[in-house]
């Protein structure tokens, strides 16, 4: 199965620093194969034919620890569930000089379309959308100030999240589109 890790705040603000190809070897010494990884903040897509997501997300959790002594959260997801959600991204949703568009990725304990309620959402300036797995989020640039999203920061809620702006979020789908082509190439 093609998986995606995503790691929750590595390499932001000179904090928690992981090199990438280091990251890499940790991930392909627990016996992941195919292992791509897209910027410094942690997007790594692998594949995996035997574990499930939430004993990949302990294990990879555990070597993290191991191999650079950070504790760092870890949020595992197949490409079905990526698919679903990206699914639901609007198009014309971008992160741009006039649009910042985020999917804020929920752990498990989160995730549920109740988790809205305990956002401050402005209608008139916010377009949010819940998709299991993800709120999805997007302002005009414009109105950043006003926009609820800012609100959000240093809450419980966001602190079972992990966010990525659309270009990302739509570059580690394609990523996981291509490990799934090549693992269905292969004999």
């Amino acid at each position: 199965m093609v998986f995606v890790a995503l790691l929750r705040g590595i390499n932001v603000g000179g904090n928690n620093k992981i090199d990438m190809k280091q990251l890499k070897r940790t991930f392909e010494a627990i016996g992941l194969t195919d292992v791509v990884t897209y910027i410094n903040t942690g997007n790594i897509v692998f594949t995996d034919g035997s574990r499930l997501a939430q004993e990949l997300s302990e294990r990879l959790e555990e070597a993290i620890a191991a191999d650079f002594g950070l504790t760092i959260k870890v949020m595992v997801r197949h490409l079905d569930e990526i698919k679903a959600i990206m699914d639901k991204l609007p198009d014309s949703w971008t992160n741009d000089a006039n649009m910042k568009s985020d999917v804020l990725y929920l752990w498990d304990g989160i995730n549920e379309e109740s988790v809205l309620e305990k956002l401050t959402i402005k209608p008139q300036i916010d377009r949010v959308i819940y998709v299991h797995g993800a709120i999805l989020w997007s302002y005009d640039r414009v109105n950043a100030g006003k926009s609820g999203m800012g609100k959000i920061i240093g809450t419980k809620v966001y602190q079972q999240t992990t966010v990525r702006n659309v270009n990302t979020a739509r570059k580690i789908y394609e990523l996981m589109q291509a490990a799934a082509r090549n693992l269905d190439s292969k004999p």
